[in-house]
């Protein structure tokens, strides 16, 4: 997919619904650099204090089948920057990180076939509903990648991206280039912010709902993106994760 430059011109249109993050004042930049702030923070702080867990998870995928311990794919994010008091941004592709949960070399035409029913709003593949992300008893899944999924452990290497600049603790959740190709101008306005670990999405049921119920909620955190927002979502993340409600 390479870089894709968003322009003042190009982005206004684009974001004509979004005033609050087109807005280059001094409340958006400290809000900006706050948000930075806390992603490094708190994202070195987790990384110390799980690196026993991380350590244990890794040999738990080693032991129960061969292939690496991280699954490396290329997401769809993007980095803002502002031009004349306006924020733009370069949407770009970036190295994401997972524990492994599938079994190495899998074929991914069949995720990408998923990801395309989904967009569209139907499927015989998901459980239950036509409307639910997952696939019905995916035979990819490993048996530890089972577990991982439900306790969301596999998510934990994103710390690296969050710590790199590529991710946020907090937004959108990361999606990988073949499902951006069936976006249309208004979806595509979920990828201007950085993608987040957690975010609407992720706490408010994750697979149980629909594409249409993501890109609302990832168009109402672009809009009404703040540090209070990002801090709510940080402390319902946890009782979701407990929960383990709409993981798969």
């Amino acid at each position: 997919m390479g870089e894709q430059h968003f322009g003042v011109n190009e982005q206004t249109r684009a974001l004509a619904h979004f005033p609050s993050v087109l807005d280059g004042g001094a409340d958006r930049r400290l809000y900006r650099w706050c948000k930075r702030l806390m992603d490094v923070l708190l994202s070195l702080t987790l990384v110390v204090l799980l690196a026993p867990v991380l350590l244990l998870v890794a040999l738990l995928i080693k032991l129960d089948s061969r292939g690496p311990v991280l699954f490396v794919q290329q997401r769809v994010g993007c980095r803002p920057a502002v031009r004349e008091r306006r924020v733009f941004y370069i949407v770009r592709n970036f190295r994401f990180y997972k524990f492994r949960s599938m079994r190495p070399d899998v074929d991914d035409r069949l995720h990408q076939a998923c990801v395309r029913e989904f967009v569209n709003g139907r499927s015989e593949w998901f459980a239950d509903s036509p409307t639910k992300f997952k696939l019905r008893s995916d035979p990819r899944v490993t048996r530890v990648g089972r577990i991982l999924r439900k306790t969301s452990l596999d998510e934990l290497p994103q710390l690296l991206n969050v710590i790199k600049g590529e991710m946020s603790l907090v937004g959108p959740r990361p999606v990988p280039p073949y499902e951006v190709a069936h976006y249309d101008q208004r979806q595509f306005g979920r990828l201007m912010a950085l993608p987040g670990i957690t975010g609407s999405w992720q706490v408010k049921g994750r697979c149980q709902l629909s594409f249409r119920d993501m890109i609302r909620m990832d168009l109402d955190y672009v809009r009404d993106a703040s540090l209070w927002l990002d801090l709510k979502l940080l402390f319902r993340t946890i009782p979701a994760v407990i929960s383990g409600r709409g993981a798969e």
